[in-house]
């Protein structure tokens, strides 16, 4: 949304904010659920096991992955038509390790979900778990939080009063 109006603000009125460029690849464009892989994953999906969060346990993320709903045939092949439970979970484990569809494919030839759904949860949990240990270091440490937002608050007040100027003045506002 913030982007959305930051493009249609420049638009009208010329360049004022910078819109960032997004990194999304192909494969992940749209992470689809878990739970109804023919819909995108969702933090406000009602089902909490269709979607996993920056902050589950690696137990939690290890069940979501096992409940993902798949199909009967048992084998791990990329076909976002016909298959899209498995196709959702080898994007995401493709986005993770940085391995083709036809190597997940190669890797995975012979066995079935029981041993791909926790594979998918297992590099999950991992690319989860450095993020997840700072968060828990920086949220223990409250006196170091508030030091930061008490040292930095003149800085972006500065920066923001400056942008805020800019928008008045090109919106036909008299200045602050």
């Amino acid at each position: 949304l913030a982007r959305n109006v930051a493009q249609r603000f420049n638009g009208i009125y010329g360049d004022v904010f910078t819109i960032p460029d997004g990194y999304i690849t192909k494969t992940t464009a749209k992470v689809m659920s878990l739970q109804e892989p023919t819909k995108k994953m969702s933090k406000s999906d009602e089902n909490v096991n269709g979607f996993i969060t920056v902050l589950d346990d690696a137990d939690t993320i290890l069940r979501k992955c096992k409940r993902a709903v798949t199909d009967s045939e048992a084998h791990v092949h990329y076909d976002p038509e016909t298959k899209p439970g498995v196709s959702n979970l080898m994007g995401i484990y493709s986005c993770i390790t940085g391995k083709t569809m036809e190597e997940i494919e190669a890797e995975f030839e012979g066995k079935g979900y029981g041993d791909f759904k926790p594979a998918v949860a297992e590099v999950v949990i991992s690319e989860l778990k450095p993020i997840q240990e700072r968060y828990n270091q920086l949220i223990a440490d409250k006196a170091y939080l508030e030091q930061c937002y008490k040292d930095n608050a003149p800085k972006a007040q500065h920066i923001a009063r400056k942008t805020l100027q800019k928008v008045m003045k090109k919106v036909g506002y008299l200045p602050l």
